[in-house]
C-alpha cells in the first residue's frame, strides 16, 4: 500500500526538476559561483528554497495527483450511488471522528485488481481515502474496517505533512550537493563548455542524488506504517487490525504463488522481504508488533 509514497515522490522529483531548471535559466540563477568558487552560504539558501517550495507543491498537488493518476472516483457523501458506497463513507467518517479529526476525508474508489488503499491530502482538512475494488472484492468486512482505520490514521498522525518537511530536508542536500559536483565536473572542460557541462550535470546528479535521498524517506516510511498499525488498532480494534493484515499477507501469498507457478523458470528467488527500497516493512514483523 505504497502508492501514496510512490506518487508523492514522483511529484516532488518532477517539480524539483522543474524548479531547478527555471532557476538556472534565469539570469543570475548561479551567482552562488564567485570569481571561480562557490559561495556555500549562499548555495545553501538557495538550495532550501528550492527543496522546501518543492515538497510543498508536491504536498498541494498531492489529493488532484492521486486522484487523476489513480482514476479515484470520489464518493459524495450526500448521494452515494449504492448502499455498499454509503457504508464505506459512514466507515471512514466514524473513524475519522474516533480519531479526532474535524473535517472529514473524500472517500473515492478506483478500479484496480490490487488489493490496496492508500490516504493523501495536504492538511487533515483536505485528505482522501482511496480503496481499490480489488481490496472490496478480496477482504472480508472487519478487514476492511481494519485498512481503513490504519489509513485514517495516517491522516490522523498527519504523516504527509511531516514526509514533506523531511522531503524538504532531503530536496535540500539533494540540490546542494548536485550542485557542488556540477561545478566540479565543469572545471574539467573548455571555459566556453563549463555553462553547457554545468547545467546539464546539474539535471543529471540531481536525478542520481534524488535516487540516493528517497532512501531516507522510505526508512521513515517503514517506520510511520508500525505507528499507523498501532493507531489502526486502537480506531478499529486490535482483531481487525491484525485480520486486515492476515488477510492482505494471505492474498500475497496466493498471487506470489501464482507468479511462482507461472514463471518459477524465470525467476530466482520468490521471497519478497523488506529491503532499503520498501515503503512498508515486512508483513509478518507489522503483525507480530500487534501481538
Amino acid at each position: 500500500m505504497g502508492k501514496r509514497i510512490f506518487y508523492f515522490l514522483l511529484t516532488n522529483a518532477l517539480v524539483l526538476l522543474t524548479i531547478s531548471i527555471v532557476v538556472s535559466l534565469i539570469p543570475g540563477g548561479l551567482n552562488y559561483v564567485n570569481d571561480g568558487g562557490i559561495n556555500f552560504g549562499q548555495l545553501l539558501i538557495l538550495s532550501a528554497i528550492i527543496g522546501f517550495t518543492g515538497s510543498f507543491i508536491s504536498l498541494a498537488m498531492s489529493r488532484w495527483m492521486a486522484k487523476q493518476m489513480m482514476g479515484v472516483q470520489v464518493i459524495h457523501p450526500d448521494q452515494p450511488a449504492t448502499e455498499y458506497e454509503r457504508d464505506l463513507v459512514e466507515r471512514v467518517h466514524r473513524l475519522s471522528r474516533a480519531a479526532g479529526l474535524t473535517h472529514m476525508p473524500e472517500v473515492g474508489i478506483y478500479q484496480s485488481p490490487e488489493v490496496n488503499a492508500f490516504a493523501t491530502g495536504p492538511t487533515k482538512k483536505r485528505s482522501l481515502v482511496a480503496v481499490s475494488t480489488g481490496l472490496l472484492e478480496e477482504m472480508d468486512d472487519d478487514a476492511i474496517e481494519g485498512v481503513l482505520a490504519h489509513e485514517v490514521a495516517h491522516i490522523a498522525n498527519g504523516d504527509m505533512v511531516t514526509m514533506t518537511l523531511l522531503q524538504g530536508v532531503v530536496n535540500t542536500f539533494v540540490v546542494f550537493l548536485a550542485r557542488i559536483a556540477a561545478f566540479i565536473v565543469s572545471r574539467f572542460v573548455r571555459e566556453e563548455m563549463a555553462p553547457i557541462v554545468h547545467f546539464i550535470a546539474i539535471i543529471v546528479f540531481q536525478i542520481a542524488f534524488s535516487i540516493l535521498g528517497s532512501l531516507v524517506v522510505f526508512a521513515y516510511s517503514r517506520h510511520r506504517e508500525f505507528h499507523a498499525d498501532r493507531g489502526g488498532a486502537d480506531l478499529a480494534g486490535k482483531d481487525k487490525m491484525k485480520h486486515a493484515l492476515e488477510s492482505l499477507k494471505a492474498y500475497t501469498n496466493r498471487i506470489k504463488a501464482d507468479e511462482d507457478t507461472s514463471i518459477a523458470a524465470l525467476k530466482i528467488n520468490g521471497r519478497r522481504k523488506t529491503s532499503i527500497f520498501s515503503t512498508h516493512p515486512d508483513l509478518d514483523d507489522r503483525i507480530q508488533r500487534l501481538s
